[in-house]
């Protein structure tokens, strides 16, 4: 990550702030107890970094998401038991900073967007808990059973809280998409599902050449990709070709993902396996989208 946490106050050179507050406050008592109080800080402060950018993406101001990470600092030495929590420190750090954030009752409340804020502020225009499971699925990787128990909701219901901030974040980010799909029924699903999240559909390629074709017809803000084309051409080698062009992120569709993701080369930042949940395919176009305005917007920003 980019920025280091003892910038920020909650560390310091001597010290964490579970250390400070540890030696110097009432709550650990006797020797064994400060012990294991400085293990469960040690556990928790890897976590910090992580928390800190989940906080300001989720309030959209470094200096809120800060305060409420603080709060959930102070809640937890006040109950050091909490991160014994099933699930391990780290679910239990964001099941403990959750409960503070739906805590008050403004964070229950979407504000309209600015058509021209940055694409990590839109995110404040979702509807609160559809903005948390986006986050913690996209930007935080938790697993879904994870990110339900963090959010106290059971699989089913994150499901339809993410597939909502898809829709949601779609309308705010709403582009042209090119499908290089060969399967006619898959492609006519992923025609509907990408029209109804709001987006525009360029066309559908079956081949290397029709992709090429209809991409230098029109530049596309997102493509759905399969890799292996029923005419023996290569979808990725298409968007290969394209990406030479200009950039536009890609999300490949593959019956086959294990093949893609060996760790022995560059592999796809979007992957998505075949069957695939319509609410995947929807969470995931919305954090290529999210994350490509978000890197096109720090590229505009002035240098100092």
């Amino acid at each position: 990550m980019g920025y280091n946490a003892s910038n920020n106050g909650l560390f310091q050179r001597n010290g964490n702030f579970f250390q400070k507050l540890a030696l110097s406050g009432p709550h650990p008592v006797g020797q064994l107890d400060r012990e294991v109080f400085l293990l469960k800080s040690q556990a928790v402060a890897q976590y910090l970094p992580f928390l800190r950018r989940y906080a300001r993406a989720l309030t959209g101001s470094q200096h809120s998401g800060d305060a409420y990470v603080s709060a959930t600092l102070e809640a937890l030495i006040g109950d050091p038991d909490v991160i014994d929590e099933a699930g391990g420190p780290r679910v239990a750090l964001y099941r403990l900073f959750t409960k503070l954030w739906n805590s008050v009752a403004v964070n229950g409340e979407n504000s309209p967007a600015d058509p021209d804020m940055p694409a990590d502020l839109r995110l404040a225009s979702l509807t609160p808990k559809p903005r948390q499971a986006f986050l913690l699925v996209a930007l935080e990787g938790f697993s879904e059973e994870d990110a339900a128990k963090i959010l106290d909701v059971d699989v089913a219901t994150l499901r339809s809280l993410v597939e909502e901030s898809g829709r949601e974040l779609a309308a705010e980010i709403a582009t042209d998409v090119l499908i290089i799909e060969d399967e006619t029924f898959i492609a006519m699903d992923l025609e509907t599902l990408v029209e109804s999240l709001g987006h525009r559909v360029l066309g559908i390629a079956r081949t290397h050449t029709e992709a090429l074709t209809i991409a230098r017809k029109k530049a596309p803000g997102l493509i759905l990709a399969d890799i292996q084309l029923a005419d023996g051409s290569s979808g990725l080698d298409a968007v290969n070709e394209l990406l030479k062009s200009f950039e536009v992120p890609v999300i490949f569709i593959t019956a086959y993902p294990e093949r893609f993701l060996t760790g022995e080369r560059p592999e796809p930042a979007f992957l998505i396996a075949k069957p695939f949940q319509p609410a995947m395919v929807s969470a995931i176009a919305s954090q290529a989208l999210f994350f490509a305005r978000n890197a096109k917007n720090r590229k505009k920003e002035p240098t100092h």
